[in-house]
């Protein structure tokens, strides 16, 4: 197999899990929801696959590195396809080991995501592929799955009920483990990760983190602009919908929307990216993407305005992801780069949880408008200010060694 097919057949085994995930956070909390008729449970069930996910990808890393990236993949993946599987049974099983296993299937896939990750960058080095082209259209191409894995979702519950469309989840982690352990055949690394202890392992890869201030700043404004994100999406999109369209449609509609923009915003990237200033691009995709949005709604109740803007700020967004993703890839040295890649998306997405309740709590103090207003003010001031002060991302080689810190 040619370097550049082998790069596909990983990135393809990739978005093929992605899809299949996607189909589950349609079919688990419908699931749940027929089953025991409760809210509260959906959200208890949501919450338990997503601590596990920012957990393991993080603290899981160090074994990764121990075990082989490429044999973690294909391990987690194949334990991954039985566990949704298992999942399938969960009516019979109670809602008590529903939760386990939901669990168990977040942390799997968080060190699963992790390690395919790392895979990414060898894979493309061998293929003559730059790093900023291969994280642009991954990123488009993962935006892609997310929608089509949704509708697909809703559509195979339809179709052939919730139980076989959570088998077929299961089916894609068994095929990602089959693909990967067959076609992907990585050199082994130029510096492998020194044989530590645990502990030691991973404060080397925050101990990395924190020398390297351009990163941090990175995944400290990336965290913060999810976590204006997801308050948007979980509180002051649905409360503006409602407000001033009073139909559910328009919710749908604004997502699709911004989802669109962050396609074309991807497919303008991969193929003008290498040319662009990388520290400019961030700053101003940061900028554009989050701020405007919540102006827009808190400044006008005409559809077609808040559509605009939407729709430019997410193909500003889609510059954002790319460059943190080829900034990691370039500056960790590779004996590292398990460890960090997993502590990065933990940071990245530790904004998430937050936003919802930032979200709810914003509204109930100061009324949707004032709220909008202010947290604007802040969004721009928390995802582009730090960016301000950050030196700019060529100023570390990728190679230059970090010592782990003592055991």
């Amino acid at each position: 197999m040619t370097p550049r097919r082998e790069l596909y057949t990983l990135v393809g085994a990739d978005l093929l899990s992605n899809l299949g995930t996607r189909i589950s956070v349609v079919a688990i909390p419908w699931l749940v929801l027929e089953t025991t008729g409760s809210p509260t449970r959906m959200g208890l069930v949501a919450a338990a696959e997503t601590l596990p996910y920012m957990l393991s990808s993080a603290l899981a890393t160090p074994w990764a590195d121990r075990f082989g990236v490429r044999r973690t993949s294909v391990a987690v993946d194949a334990a991954s396809a039985a566990a949704m599987a298992v999942v399938a049974l969960a009516p019979w099983l109670g809602f008590g080991t529903l939760l386990v296993l939901v669990a168990v299937a977040g942390g799997l896939r968080g060190i699963g995501d992790r390690v395919k990750h790392v895979l990414f960058k060898p894979a493309a080095e061998r293929a003559g592929v730059p790093l900023i082209r291969l994280t642009s259209a991954y990123d488009g191409l993962a935006r892609g799955m997310t929608l089509f894995g949704a509708v697909l979702g809703g559509l195979l519950i339809d179709w052939v009920g919730i139980t076989r469309a959570i088998w077929i989840d299961a089916a894609t982690f068994a095929a990602c483990a089959l693909i990967i352990g067959l076609l992907v055949r990585p050199p082994a690394p130029a510096q492998p990760a020194p044989r530590e202890s645990y502990l030691r392992a991973l404060r080397g890869g925050f101990a990395y983190l924190r020398t390297d201030r351009t990163l941090l700043t990175m995944l400290i404004v990336v965290s913060a602009s999810n976590m204006f994100a997801n308050a948007s999406v979980a509180v002051w999109i649905p409360l503006w919908v409602d407000r001033v369209l009073g139909d559910p449609a328009g919710f749908g509609l604004l997502l699709g929307v911004f989802s669109a923009g962050a396609l074309l915003g991807n497919l303008l990237f991969t193929v003008a990216g290498t040319r662009l200033p990388r520290r400019a691009t961030f700053a101003l995709g940061l900028a554009l993407s989050g701020a405007p949005r919540l102006l827009a709604l808190a400044l006008s109740d005409d559809l077609v305005v808040v559509l605009v803007v939407t729709f430019v700020s997410g193909i500003a967004i889609a510059a954002v992801n790319p460059l943190l993703g080829a900034a990691l890839y370039e500056r960790v040295p590779e004996s590292l780069q398990t460890r960090v890649l997993g502590i990065s998306g933990s940071v990245a997405f530790l904004g998430l949880p937050v936003g919802a309740l930032l979200g709810g709590w914003s509204v109930a103090v100061l009324g949707l408008t004032p709220a909008l207003l202010v947290m604007a003010v802040a969004c721009l001031v928390l995802t582009v200010a730090p960016l301000l002060v950050a030196r700019p991302p060529a100023d570390r080689p990728a190679a230059e060694p970090v010592a782990s810190t003592p055991a």
